[in-house]
């Protein structure tokens, strides 16, 4: 609603780095970029990380995927592929929609089948870490609490959600459809997952849940069915193709969004950001975020919990997008409070600012939960990584604006008219 409401009011290119940027400061605006750009090192790594277990049980051979090594290799190798690829053609082009399709759609299509057939042979199973309905499991335990330490990951599903925000435009009375839509669509997605969660989660051992393992319930599934297990093979190598193509098209995506903060002489000219390929993709930003990809990968040589490892990064990546949410939250009333006259196709609240700050606070409050649920639930070691991770390139940006200069604009824009 927040994004609805400063995207149809600046529908100009730059989505949440103009917000901030109009609302609060050219610096502020920069950090979101900026957090924009490296959530995705974590990230990326976390995505890829499936690719291990995909390949090995694409070969009947699942404990590869437990090997933390193997893990580690299979994200090196076939990211610094992809990114060499990306450099030489129109990689998102090429794979975008036939990675969704491999990667997404046909597989949800699979599981549920299975997992429906499964539960109609063997209906709810004991020993399943779903478990049998009591009214006592209603009550929290210390043991339950602990599962609050995966709370930022299912919330990392609905980060990007913002960006559904420029289709308002073409609605007809958006201050009414695209609410609706909303809502609905938000309705869906925790339907559809809890559904999902469930099905997946009746049949998978109390306590042998494998995160980066998108195979696990197929194979059990195999199992219960008396299927043959080669469709778990073709399901990982259909969903592996499915992953590396969607990768290629996330590649390039977020280095748009530095190239034009570079542009706008906020990175020295010297790192050659602001350079592009007949494609739109900067060589020097996609080979730095690749690399700095490639150095967070490296945690799983260093940790031998191939799980553990995926939480923390994908801990990290939804707190990094988080600090981004806060500032549009900051961004949106800011706005209202000192351009109160400025045209908004949609507004949250259609007179008075009551329901903008409820909807503001909701936010901030909801952002604080998660954060301090994932943190504290957590091991030690988890939340410190995450906390180091999330205060060094929030950090960043702040010491790049102290030694920004006027010289940085100057030499980029002499060298883009030399081109």
């Amino acid at each position: 609603m927040i994004a609805g409401e400063l995207g149809t009011a600046m529908p100009e290119e730059g989505g949440p780095q103009l917000w901030i940027k109009t609302a609060l400061s050219s610096k502020l605006g920069f950090v979101a970029a900026w957090l924009l750009w490296v959530q995705m090192f974590p990230g990326m790594v976390m995505v890829a990380s499936t690719i291990g277990p995909l390949l090995g049980n694409s070969f009947g051979n699942p404990t590869l995927g437990n090997n933390h090594w193997f893990v580690l290799g299979c994200i090196l190798v076939f990211y610094w592929i992809i990114t060499l690829l990306s450099l030489k053609y129109d990689m998102a082009k090429v794979g975008g929609n036939i990675g969704v399709w491999l990667g997404v759609y046909i597989p949800i299509v699979i599981m549920a089948v299975m997992a429906i057939a499964a539960l109609i042979k063997n209906g709810i199973m004991p020993g399943g870490t779903l478990g049998h309905f009591s009214m006592g499991k209603l009550i929290p335990t210390k043991d339950g609490l602990s599962s609050l330490k995966y709370m930022a990951g299912i919330s990392f599903i609905f980060t990007g959600i913002e960006m559904s925000s420029v289709f308002i435009p073409r609605l007809h009375n958006p201050s009414k459809t695209f609410t609706k839509g909303i809502f609905v669509s938000l309705i869906g997605l925790v339907v559809l997952n809890l559904v999902n969660a469930m099905l997946v989660a009746n049949v998978v051992p109390m306590g042998k849940m494998e995160l980066s393992n998108i195979t696990q319930p197929i194979l059990i599934y195999c199992q219960i069915l008396g299927w043959p297990t080669m469709i778990a093979n073709i399901f990982s190598f259909m969903v592996f193709i499915g992953v590396l193509l969607q990768l290629s098209a996330w590649v390039t995506g977020p280095s748009k969004t530095i190239i034009q903060v570079a542009r706008d002489g906020y990175l020295p000219a010297k790192l050659g950001f602001h350079k592009q390929n007949q494609y739109g993709v900067s060589k020097n930003v996609v080979l730095t975020q690749t690399i700095a990809i490639s150095l967070f990968a490296l945690l799983y040589g260093f940790m031998k919990d191939v799980n553990g490892v995926f939480l923390t990064l994908t801990n990290a990546t939804t707190i990094l997008y988080a600090i981004v949410y806060l500032l549009i939250a900051v961004a949106v009333l800011k706005l209202r409070k000192d351009q109160p006259d400025l045209d908004r196709p949609y507004r949250i609240g259609k007179k008075g600012n009551g329901l903008a700050w409820t909807v503001s606070i909701a936010l901030i409050l909801g952002i604080a939960i998660i954060v301090f649920a994932t943190l504290f639930t957590t091991s030690l070691s988890q939340s410190l990584l995450v906390v180091i991770i999330s205060v060094i390139f929030t950090i960043i940006p702040f010491i790049i604006s102290k030694y920004k200069n006027d010289q940085w604009l100057i030499d980029i824009q002499k060298d883009m008219q030399q081109k």
